[in-house]
Protein backbone atom coordinates (compact mmCIF):
# COMPACT_ATOMS: atom_id res chain seq x y z
CA UNK A 1 0.00 0.00 0.00
CA UNK A 2 1.37 3.24 -0.74
CA UNK A 3 2.59 5.32 2.08
CA UNK A 4 -0.02 8.66 1.43
CA UNK A 5 -3.07 6.26 2.06
CA UNK A 6 -1.39 4.80 5.09
CA UNK A 7 -0.82 8.23 6.19
CA UNK A 8 -4.39 9.62 5.06
CA UNK A 9 -6.47 6.67 7.29
CA UNK A 10 -3.78 7.49 10.26
CA UNK A 11 -4.81 11.45 9.94
CA UNK A 12 -8.44 10.47 9.56
CA UNK A 13 -8.21 8.69 12.58
CA UNK A 14 -6.97 11.18 14.75
CA UNK A 15 -9.76 13.45 12.95
CA UNK A 16 -12.12 11.43 14.47
CA UNK A 17 -9.97 11.28 17.82
CA UNK A 18 -10.07 15.32 17.81
CA UNK A 19 -13.77 15.86 16.56
CA UNK A 20 -14.80 13.31 19.22
CA UNK A 21 -12.65 15.78 22.16
CA UNK A 22 -14.26 18.90 20.65
CA UNK A 23 -17.44 17.81 21.03
CA UNK A 24 -17.07 17.69 24.87
CA UNK A 25 -14.95 20.63 24.79
CA UNK A 26 -18.44 22.92 23.04
CA UNK A 27 -20.35 21.72 26.41
CA UNK A 28 -17.94 24.01 28.85
CA UNK A 29 -17.46 26.70 25.59
CA UNK A 30 -19.09 28.24 22.45
CA UNK A 31 -18.63 26.43 18.68
CA UNK A 32 -15.91 29.53 18.25
CA UNK A 33 -13.78 29.04 21.25
CA UNK A 34 -13.93 25.15 20.57
CA UNK A 35 -13.19 25.93 16.95
CA UNK A 36 -10.35 28.02 18.00
CA UNK A 37 -8.36 25.35 19.99
CA UNK A 38 -7.98 23.41 17.10
CA UNK A 39 -5.64 26.20 16.14
CA UNK A 40 -4.41 27.90 18.86
CA UNK A 41 -3.18 25.25 20.97
CA UNK A 42 -2.44 23.06 18.26
CA UNK A 43 0.34 25.96 17.28
CA UNK A 44 3.17 24.35 19.94
CA UNK A 45 3.04 21.04 17.97
CA UNK A 46 2.73 21.85 15.13
CA UNK A 47 5.86 23.84 15.63
CA UNK A 48 7.24 21.31 17.78
CA UNK A 49 7.34 19.08 14.26
CA UNK A 50 9.12 21.39 12.24
CA UNK A 51 11.90 21.95 14.60
CA UNK A 52 12.36 18.61 15.25
CA UNK A 53 12.78 17.58 11.69
CA UNK A 54 14.59 20.79 11.57
CA UNK A 55 17.05 20.57 14.35
CA UNK A 56 17.04 17.07 15.69
CA UNK A 57 16.92 15.00 11.88
CA UNK A 58 18.80 17.48 9.91
CA UNK A 59 16.31 18.67 7.11
CA UNK A 60 17.03 22.13 5.74
CA UNK A 61 14.24 24.25 6.48
CA UNK A 62 12.82 25.75 2.39
CA UNK A 63 12.96 29.63 1.75
CA UNK A 64 8.55 30.36 0.98
CA UNK A 65 8.45 32.32 -1.85
CA UNK A 66 5.31 34.78 -2.92
CA UNK A 67 3.29 31.51 -4.42
CA UNK A 68 3.40 29.96 -1.16
CA UNK A 69 2.18 32.67 0.91
CA UNK A 70 -0.17 33.30 -1.42
CA UNK A 71 -1.99 29.57 -1.41
CA UNK A 72 -0.63 29.36 1.95
CA UNK A 73 -3.20 32.50 3.02
CA UNK A 74 -5.91 31.73 0.69
CA UNK A 75 -5.88 27.77 1.89
CA UNK A 76 -5.96 29.24 5.91
CA UNK A 77 -8.98 31.40 5.33
CA UNK A 78 -10.31 29.32 3.17
CA UNK A 79 -10.37 26.43 5.78
CA UNK A 80 -12.25 29.03 8.06
CA UNK A 81 -14.46 30.22 6.35
CA UNK A 82 -15.34 26.56 5.71
CA UNK A 83 -15.20 25.03 8.65
CA UNK A 84 -17.62 28.12 9.90
CA UNK A 85 -20.14 27.52 7.34
CA UNK A 86 -20.40 23.95 8.48
CA UNK A 87 -21.41 24.77 12.01
CA UNK A 88 -23.34 27.18 11.28
CA UNK A 89 -25.58 24.42 9.88
CA UNK A 90 -26.33 23.23 13.03
CA UNK A 91 -28.71 26.19 13.61
CA UNK A 92 -31.05 24.86 10.77
CA UNK A 93 -33.62 22.04 11.70
CA UNK A 94 -32.54 20.10 8.49
CA UNK A 95 -29.06 20.67 9.20
CA UNK A 96 -27.75 17.07 7.94
CA UNK A 97 -29.23 17.73 4.42
CA UNK A 98 -27.11 20.52 4.28
CA UNK A 99 -24.13 18.63 5.59
CA UNK A 100 -24.19 15.85 3.12
CA UNK A 101 -23.68 18.98 0.54
CA UNK A 102 -20.66 19.84 2.41
CA UNK A 103 -19.21 16.03 1.67
CA UNK A 104 -18.97 17.17 -2.11
CA UNK A 105 -15.53 18.18 -0.75
CA UNK A 106 -13.27 15.40 -3.14
CA UNK A 107 -15.33 16.51 -6.32
CA UNK A 108 -14.71 19.97 -5.76
CA UNK A 109 -10.80 19.68 -5.16
CA UNK A 110 -10.75 17.80 -8.36
CA UNK A 111 -12.48 20.24 -10.07
CA UNK A 112 -9.94 22.86 -8.13
CA UNK A 113 -7.20 20.77 -9.25
CA UNK A 114 -7.73 21.23 -12.87
CA UNK A 115 -8.17 24.75 -12.78
CA UNK A 116 -5.40 26.05 -10.74
CA UNK A 117 -3.20 22.85 -10.95
CA UNK A 118 -3.73 21.46 -14.56
CA UNK A 119 -4.20 17.59 -12.32
CA UNK A 120 -6.49 15.62 -14.63
CA UNK A 121 -8.10 12.51 -12.91
CA UNK A 122 -8.39 9.38 -14.99
CA UNK A 123 -11.88 8.59 -15.44
CA UNK A 124 -11.80 5.49 -12.72
CA UNK A 125 -10.74 8.13 -10.18
CA UNK A 126 -13.98 10.19 -11.28
CA UNK A 127 -16.05 7.38 -10.63
CA UNK A 128 -14.78 6.47 -7.54
CA UNK A 129 -14.99 9.97 -6.20
CA UNK A 130 -18.69 9.73 -7.10
CA UNK A 131 -18.90 6.29 -5.30
CA UNK A 132 -17.60 8.21 -2.29
CA UNK A 133 -19.53 11.26 -2.47
CA UNK A 134 -22.54 9.09 -2.60
CA UNK A 135 -21.60 7.56 0.27
CA UNK A 136 -21.35 10.12 2.75
CA UNK A 137 -24.55 12.02 1.18
CA UNK A 138 -26.43 8.53 1.95
CA UNK A 139 -25.00 8.40 5.77
CA UNK A 140 -25.73 12.19 6.10
CA UNK A 141 -29.32 11.65 5.06
CA UNK A 142 -30.11 8.35 6.51
CA UNK A 143 -31.94 9.70 9.20
CA UNK A 144 -34.00 12.28 7.62
CA UNK A 145 -37.83 11.46 6.14
CA UNK A 146 -36.70 10.26 2.59
CA UNK A 147 -38.69 10.66 -0.56
CA UNK A 148 -38.52 11.71 -4.15
CA UNK A 149 -40.38 15.18 -3.16
CA UNK A 150 -38.09 16.04 -0.57
CA UNK A 151 -34.97 15.03 -2.50
CA UNK A 152 -35.75 17.07 -4.92
CA UNK A 153 -36.40 20.27 -2.84
CA UNK A 154 -33.81 19.81 -0.52
CA UNK A 155 -31.18 20.48 -3.53
CA UNK A 156 -32.46 24.04 -3.79
CA UNK A 157 -33.17 24.10 -0.10
CA UNK A 158 -30.79 26.90 1.86
CA UNK A 159 -29.16 24.51 4.34
CA UNK A 160 -28.11 22.64 0.27
CA UNK A 161 -26.66 26.01 -0.36
CA UNK A 162 -24.42 26.79 2.67
CA UNK A 163 -23.62 23.07 2.61
CA UNK A 164 -22.22 23.07 -1.21
CA UNK A 165 -20.00 26.40 -0.21
CA UNK A 166 -18.81 24.92 2.95
CA UNK A 167 -17.65 22.18 0.54
CA UNK A 168 -16.46 24.29 -1.96
CA UNK A 169 -14.04 26.51 0.75
CA UNK A 170 -13.05 22.84 2.23
CA UNK A 171 -11.63 21.71 -1.45
CA UNK A 172 -10.32 25.32 -2.65
CA UNK A 173 -8.66 24.70 1.07
CA UNK A 174 -7.22 21.50 0.04
CA UNK A 175 -5.92 22.37 -3.29
CA UNK A 176 -4.23 25.63 -1.68
CA UNK A 177 -2.38 23.80 0.47
CA UNK A 178 -1.30 21.58 -1.71
CA UNK A 179 0.15 23.98 -4.18
CA UNK A 180 1.47 25.91 -1.57
CA UNK A 181 3.69 22.77 0.27
CA UNK A 182 4.45 22.26 -3.83
CA UNK A 183 5.48 25.62 -3.85
CA UNK A 184 8.25 25.04 -1.49
CA UNK A 185 10.30 22.28 -3.35
CA UNK A 186 12.58 24.27 -5.26
CA UNK A 187 14.02 25.90 -2.50
CA UNK A 188 15.74 22.46 -1.40
CA UNK A 189 18.43 20.36 -2.16
CA UNK A 190 15.22 17.22 -3.09
CA UNK A 191 11.68 17.37 -2.76
CA UNK A 192 11.17 16.52 0.86
CA UNK A 193 7.50 16.01 1.78
CA UNK A 194 7.61 15.96 5.55
CA UNK A 195 9.51 19.57 5.61
CA UNK A 196 7.16 20.81 2.88
CA UNK A 197 4.30 19.58 4.82
CA UNK A 198 5.02 20.87 8.41
CA UNK A 199 6.78 24.09 6.97
CA UNK A 200 3.52 24.59 5.39
CA UNK A 201 1.04 23.38 8.38
CA UNK A 202 3.36 26.00 10.78
CA UNK A 203 2.68 28.70 8.68
CA UNK A 204 -0.96 28.18 8.12
CA UNK A 205 -1.84 27.33 11.45
CA UNK A 206 -0.10 30.56 12.89
CA UNK A 207 -2.03 33.04 10.52
CA UNK A 208 -5.59 30.44 11.54
CA UNK A 209 -4.56 31.35 15.23
CA UNK A 210 -3.73 34.94 14.80
CA UNK A 211 -7.06 35.38 12.27
CA UNK A 212 -9.55 33.86 15.45
CA UNK A 213 -7.82 35.09 18.29
CA UNK A 214 -8.68 39.11 16.86
CA UNK A 215 -12.08 37.57 16.34
CA UNK A 216 -12.74 36.53 19.47
CA UNK A 217 -10.99 39.32 21.56
CA UNK A 218 -13.07 42.35 19.20
CA UNK A 219 -16.78 39.89 18.96
CA UNK A 220 -16.29 37.34 21.76
CA UNK A 221 -14.36 38.16 24.35
CA UNK A 222 -16.48 36.25 26.87
CA UNK A 223 -15.06 32.95 25.25
CA UNK A 224 -11.36 33.71 26.16
CA UNK A 225 -11.72 32.74 30.42
CA UNK A 226 -13.68 29.40 29.11
CA UNK A 227 -10.68 28.81 26.58
CA UNK A 228 -8.29 29.10 29.64
CA UNK A 229 -10.47 27.14 32.03
CA UNK A 230 -10.12 23.95 29.51
CA UNK A 231 -6.57 24.45 28.63
CA UNK A 232 -5.52 20.93 29.68
CA UNK A 233 -8.10 18.76 27.58
CA UNK A 234 -7.53 21.92 25.12
CA UNK A 235 -3.62 20.27 24.83
CA UNK A 236 -4.99 17.57 24.35
CA UNK A 237 -6.92 18.30 21.26
CA UNK A 238 -4.12 20.62 20.26
CA UNK A 239 -1.65 17.41 19.71
CA UNK A 240 -4.09 15.58 17.95
CA UNK A 241 -5.49 17.75 15.58
CA UNK A 242 -2.13 18.94 14.87
CA UNK A 243 -0.90 15.94 14.17
CA UNK A 244 -3.88 15.20 11.97
CA UNK A 245 -3.03 18.00 10.00
CA UNK A 246 0.50 16.92 10.19
CA UNK A 247 -0.96 13.65 8.15
CA UNK A 248 -3.03 15.80 5.49
CA UNK A 249 -0.30 18.14 4.23
CA UNK A 250 1.98 14.67 3.94
CA UNK A 251 -0.37 13.07 1.75
CA UNK A 252 -1.91 16.03 -0.08
CA UNK A 253 2.11 16.61 -0.63
CA UNK A 254 2.53 13.46 -2.43
CA UNK A 255 -0.97 12.78 -4.08
CA UNK A 256 -3.60 14.73 -5.61
CA UNK A 257 -5.82 16.55 -3.21
CA UNK A 258 -9.42 15.40 -4.43
CA UNK A 259 -7.43 11.73 -4.33
CA UNK A 260 -6.56 12.25 -0.51
CA UNK A 261 -10.03 13.58 0.61
CA UNK A 262 -11.84 10.33 -0.93
CA UNK A 263 -9.56 8.26 1.53
CA UNK A 264 -10.09 10.47 4.18
CA UNK A 265 -13.77 9.58 4.00
CA UNK A 266 -12.77 6.56 5.89
CA UNK A 267 -13.20 8.82 9.12
CA UNK A 268 -16.67 8.05 8.87
CA UNK A 269 -16.11 4.47 9.12
CA UNK A 270 -14.46 5.17 12.40
CA UNK A 271 -17.32 7.17 13.48
CA UNK A 272 -19.46 4.30 13.15
CA UNK A 273 -17.57 2.40 14.58
CA UNK A 274 -16.95 4.55 17.54
CA UNK A 275 -20.74 5.13 17.61
CA UNK A 276 -21.57 1.02 17.49
CA UNK A 277 -19.02 -0.36 19.71
CA UNK A 278 -18.71 2.30 22.29
CA UNK A 279 -21.82 4.39 22.80
CA UNK A 280 -24.15 1.04 21.06
CA UNK A 281 -25.80 3.13 18.60
CA UNK A 282 -27.42 0.74 15.82
CA UNK A 283 -26.99 1.32 12.24
CA UNK A 284 -29.50 1.68 10.09
CA UNK A 285 -29.47 -0.02 5.92
CA UNK A 286 -28.83 3.44 4.36
CA UNK A 287 -25.54 4.09 6.64
CA UNK A 288 -24.99 0.71 6.18
CA UNK A 289 -25.21 1.34 2.40
CA UNK A 290 -23.23 3.93 2.73
CA UNK A 291 -20.12 2.60 4.76
CA UNK A 292 -20.28 0.03 2.10
CA UNK A 293 -20.07 2.55 -1.02
CA UNK A 294 -16.77 4.62 0.89
CA UNK A 295 -15.03 1.63 0.75
CA UNK A 296 -15.88 0.90 -2.62
CA UNK A 297 -14.91 4.00 -3.77
CA UNK A 298 -11.65 4.08 -1.53
CA UNK A 299 -10.83 0.44 -2.56
CA UNK A 300 -10.82 1.48 -6.30
CA UNK A 301 -8.62 4.27 -5.89
CA UNK A 302 -6.10 2.24 -4.00
CA UNK A 303 -6.34 -0.05 -6.77
CA UNK A 304 -6.21 2.00 -9.92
Amino acid sequence: METWVLITIAAAFLQNVRSAMQKHLKGVMGTTGATFVRFGFGLPFAFLYLVVLWQVVGRPLPVPNGTFFLWAVIGGLAQIAATFLLVHLFSFRNFAVGTAYSRTEPAQAALFGLIFLGEKASEGTLVAIAISVVGVMLISVARTTLSARTLVTSVFSRTAGIGLLSGTFFGLSAVAYRSASLALAPSLPAPDYMMQASFTLGFVILLQTVVMLIWIVLRERDELPRIAAAWKPAFVVGFVGASASFGWFMAMTLQQAAVVKVVAQVEMLFTFASSFFIFREWINRLELLGCLLIVLGVVMLVLI
